[in-house]
Formats: C-alpha cells, structure tokens, sequence
C-alpha cells in the first residue's frame, strides 16, 4: 500500500508511520519538519500545509490511502482537493465534535456542534467546531463510501508528553510526602477513557488497509476514577494512604481539572462533562479496535516517564512541592 500520512514526526502520526512501515508499507509523510524526525524507512517531503501549494509535491502521486491529523479547516479543504484521486482518505477527528458530554454512553449518532465557518481555527475554544468542519469538507469532497472517521478521545500511552496519563503512576511511584500519601480528588465514580496510542495507530493502518468507511468513535473502555487510580497504583507498587479532597475544597485551594498547571489530570467535577470520558466504542470494536489492558497502558507509560526524566517540566499535574503543600493542608 502506498500511504500518505499528512503528518507523521508527532506522537500519533509518528507512530502510525511507524507501525505502518514495520507492516511493509510504502509510507510517505508530509510535515513541517519542526516536532522532529519521521520513522525510519519512510519517505519525507517538508511542506507547510497553510501554503496554498503545499501539497503539490505528493498531488500527483496516486495514493491508495492517505491518513490526515489536521484541525484546521482549510488544510482538510486543500488536502481534498488536491487529493481527490486517492482511493481512500481516513481523518482522524475528536470526541469534542459532539454538541453535548454529559450523558453517558453517547455512540456515534449523537448531535454535533456546528462546522466553524473560518478555515483557520484561531483557539483551541473552537477546536471541536473545527474538527466538525474538517469532518464535512471530507465527506464532501471524497464522498462517504471513500472516506472513515475516526472521532478519537483521550489518548494515553508512552510518549504522552502532555502528561495526562503519566501524571498518576509517576506521582504513584514517586510520592511528594515521606509516609507515601498521594492526594486525590474524591470522585471515585468518574468515567475515565483512555485509548493507547499504539492500539489507536494499529486500528488505524488497518483501516486504510481495509478501506474502511463510515464514522466511528476511536476511545477505550472506561473506567471508573476510583479503578484508574487502584491500576496505577498496581503497577507503581504504591502502597501509602490515598488523601481525597473534595471539589470544593480543590477549586478553592486553586487546583485545576483536566490537565494544565497545578492540576489533577483526568478530573472533572462537573457532571455536563462527565460523558466525554464514557463514550461508546462498541462500532469501532467491531470494526477490529483491539484495546490492550489498561494496567499494561500505564505501566509502559511510567516506564517512559522514568526514562525521560521524572522532574522535567510537565504540561498536566502537581509539582512535589505543590502536592506537599497541599497535603498538609488538608490534614
């Protein structure tokens, strides 16, 4: 197969190259050249996509496949019409397409928000607008029976360097106080959904190999918080006491949700967001998504943690000096 990643020297996009050469694969990436190097034995053309031509070099190629990661709009535009002969195109979306996450178990019929009307998404606040729009320019232009997409949720694994799924087995294995106490939000029943970004890049090539067509949710199997917690635990080897504070008590000591600066990653505590972590995934499942354990996701994720540096900066997460501190408060 002649694959076209329109990226592949990031975390996804490298590892779907990667995977794709390793099952013989004749793999081409387009990047800006800047978020590093692409897998060994695929071919490289350096190009800016915001270029207007900046996929001349590979719009005369025939391509039995092309995979595409982008969010901005007018990209997607430009790669549909310049590549409008490949045979099959894969984009790979985002849960943040759809209008509502609150409810639980959502599959792929649930209501969108609206396309963004610029080609150019200015801020991430308009990023699921985009991923809309991105969506529509391919099914229109390719038309769906040449076309899949895959609507991704939060990815996990090694190399996550923004650090949303290492945060907890790297805090877990290396604790900020002496007897080993980690804090915690108390939300032991919050869904938590985390697909591992080499099960993600394997469904992926397969896809393209298959020409696979239609719309589904890319996302693993959700956990409750409480049981996310108790599998990293597993695997960093913790065995000091869980401190559980309430949202209140976190939001008025300034600790943030989700990811970000002096946060917990993977908290939520308002219930209007609880479902984006709680999507079905059954369509993709039996479409071939093979999702490892979730044990084996976060052990391999606090080995790459390790390897590259439990103290460097961190994009999710407390500090040590953070947790202690917020720790004594608590009592």
């Amino acid at each position: 197969m002649k694959l076209l990643v329109l990226g592949g020297n990031a975390w996804l996009g490298h590892e779907v190259a990667r995977q794709a050469v390793g099952r013989g694969h004749d793999v081409t990436c387009v990047t800006r050249g800047i978020s590093g190097s692409v897998p060994d034995g695929a071919s490289h053309v350096q190009s800016d996509r915001d270029d207007r031509h900046g996929l001349d070099a590979v719009a005369a190629v025939h391509w039995d496949a092309v995979l595409d990661v982008s969010r901005q709009p007018g990209q997607v535009k430009r790669a549909v019409r310049d590549l409008r002969s490949a045979d099959h195109y894969v984009f790979v979306s985002s849960a943040s397409v759809y209008a509502n996450h609150g409810p639980l178990g959502q599959d792929e019929d649930a209501p969108l928000l609206p396309p963004l009307e610029s080609d150019v998404m200015e801020t991430m606040e308009t990023y699921g607008e985009a991923k809309a729009a991105c969506e529509k320019a391919i099914l229109e232009g390719m038309g769906a029976e040449r076309c899949m997409i895959a609507r991704v949720g939060l990815i996990g694994g090694p190399g996550d360097i923004f650090g949303r799924t290492g945060y907890w087995p790297m805090r877990l294995a290396n604790p900020s106080v002496e007897d080993g106490t980690v804090l915690v939000p108390n939300a032991p029943s919050l869904p938590v959904q985390v697909i591992d970004v080499r099960d993600l890049a394997a469904w992926l090539v397969q896809c393209c190999e298959k020409r696979l067509s239609g719309v589904y949710n890319a996302t693993g199997e959700a956990h409750s918080f409480a049981d996310h917690i108790a599998a990293a635990r597993e695997v960093a080897g913790h065995q000091g006491p869980l401190a559980a504070a309430d949202a209140e008590w976190l939001h008025r000591h300034g600790v943030g949700e989700w990811a970000g600066p002096k946060s917990l990653p993977l908290w939520l505590s308002d219930p209007e967001w609880q479902g984006m972590n709680a999507r079905s995934n059954r369509r993709a499942k039996d479409a071939g998504l093979v999702l490892r354990p979730l044990a084996q996701t976060l052990r391999d994720t606090l080995e790459w943690e390790e390897s590259t540096g439990i103290g460097k900066p961190r994009r999710a997460g407390l500090t040590q000096d953070e947790e202690a501190e917020l720790i004594a408060e608590l009592g």
